[in-house]
């Protein structure tokens, strides 16, 4: 692995630009560590990088601090890993069901949000995507790690012509196999599936070691997980399969059945009957908050995340919020929806599921890269989570489910110097996650307030 200085050394000058630091050697002294294992925060604490790795992590009165090193006195700060967002497009929502790829914006607000990894979860430019990692690995432009999910593996009606309409099984077969071979890495199942193509695309994607996950509709949850599905995002409240009209292979309208299932309770025996299934079979959700919270007409977006929005994407956006808040009488309960989500992502993880998070930056527009991972980590803590067991699902568990725990995920001697200095104690006050002075990723340190000036403005149009 190349030193932080060799790897800041090798990185154009426009991504230069918004590199803080870029020492051989840095020593975060006096400072709490959030580990990413969802153990207990450590006080007064020293982080050493070197060489692009953490070299070593202990109590500051015992930690020694390398010769040379530079030094960043942080208390009453924190680092924590660098998050993992495991549902991270690299495209936002423009407007009757039209999305535009944003490959410069987001992933500058990935990165200066502290997101040092991501899984792209379904492409609408796959070609778009896979160019945008490639320069982010030469260091042509900043932005997380990424790992690209092929293009959405989609049935026949969707709502969209940017997505390719599977034919048959052997259509959903080469799909997979020609879109690995270009260097994809997951992929995404998604509304008009049929089984008989998921079963298809699952066994191709398996042939490689390579893992599907789903947003569901003409199939329900359990279905999927007997067909050998590895993850399903969203959770509970895409989950169709308990509306009495469903068909097999047919997605009902999405209003119907959440209308239906909003009349739910976790007491169900249908629910309880779900989560188990799911742990047995050792299927993951991906906990996508963010993206629901905003369909609730008494909760808006960020501030901040106006500021970054284009104007016309901040007035589309607000057209949405405003017919939000006058919803239909026959709309589904929103409010209710996202509360039962979240003891839905309580219960699985407390039965023993794998819950990872991500922000989803679709919906109506609210929810901005990196800003919405930020916010799910908040809102899994509004679910019930503690903050560091929120934390860990937004850190470790993602790089588990990648196969990348040995390098990322948590602040271990010898693991990636990918790594974020916040003000504040997130263990206590998980709002102060928001608060990010520098994140690191390979030992450099990037300064966010920079990356996020260099594209206010812009989201919706690059």
């Amino acid at each position: 692995m190349l030193s932080a200085l060799m790897v800041a050394a090798a990185l154009s000058p426009a991504v230069q630009a918004f590199v803080k630091i870029d020492k051989p050697v840095v020593a975060i002294t006096r400072v709490r560590v959030i580990d990413g294992t969802g153990g207990p925060p450590r006080e007064d604490q020293t982080v050493v990088i070197s060489g692009g790795k953490i070299a070593a992590v202990g109590p500051s009165a015992s930690t020694p601090v390398p010769q040379g090193a530079l030094v960043l006195q942080r208390e009453g700060g924190t680092v924590l890993p660098g998050l993992v967002g495991m549902h991270d497009h690299l495209f936002y929502p423009a407007g009757g069901a039209i999305f535009h790829a944003m490959p410069r914006s987001f992933p500058r607000l990935y990165l200066a949000a502290g997101v040092t990894t991501i899984r792209t979860t379904g492409s609408i430019e796959p070609y778009t995507d896979l160019e945008v990692k490639k320069e982010i690995d030469a260091g042509k432009q900043p932005g997380p790690r990424v790992h690209v999910t092929g293009p959405y593996l989609e049935g026949q009606g969707t709502f969209t012509p940017q997505m390719h309409e599977i034919r048959d099984p052997d259509d959903a077969r080469r799909t997979v196999e020609f879109w690995a071979e270009q260097g994809a890495t997951s992929f995404k199942a998604y509304n008009f599936l049929t089984r008989a193509e998921l079963g298809a695309a699952i066994q191709a994607a398996h042939a490689r070691g390579i893992k599907v996950t789903g947003h569901l509709c003409s199939i329900g949850f359990r279905e999927a997980a007997a067909l050998g599905i590895d993850d399903l995002e969203h959770g509970l409240v895409v989950d169709t399969e308990f509306f009495s009209g469903k068909k097999p292979d047919e997605c009902p309208l999405p209003r119907a059945a959440a209308i239906e299932l909003s009349r739910m309770d976790m007491g169900s025996p249908q629910i309880q009957q779900l989560v188990a299934e799911l742990v047995k079979r050792k299927v993951a959700i991906t906990s996508t908050l963010p993206v629901f919270e905003l369909f609730d007409p008494t909760r808006m977006t960020q501030p901040r995340a106006l500021e970054a929005m284009s104007p016309d994407a901040r007035s589309l956006y607000l057209q949405n919020q405003l017919r939000n808040a006058q919803p239909a009488k026959d709309a589904a309960d929103w409010k209710k929806l996202l509360q039962l989500e979240m003891q839905f992502e309580r219960a699985f993880a407390a039965a023993g599921g794998t819950l990872l998070a991500g922000c989803d930056p679709t919906g109506n527009g609210g929810v901005l890269a990196g800003y919405g991972d930020q916010r799910g980590v908040e809102l899994l803590v509004e679910a019930g989570f503690t903050p560091v067991e929120a934390i860990r699902i937004a850190t470790m568990n993602g790089a588990q489910f990648l196969g990348e725990a040995e390098r990322i995920g948590s602040i271990a001697p010898g693991k990636l110097a990918d790594l974020v200095l916040v003000e504040g104690d997130p263990s206590k006050r998980i709002a102060d996650v928001e608060k990010v002075e520098i994140v690191f990723k390979d030992g450099v340190g990037y300064d966010p307030g920079k990356l996020i000036d260099s594209v206010r403005g812009t989201v919706g149009l690059r």
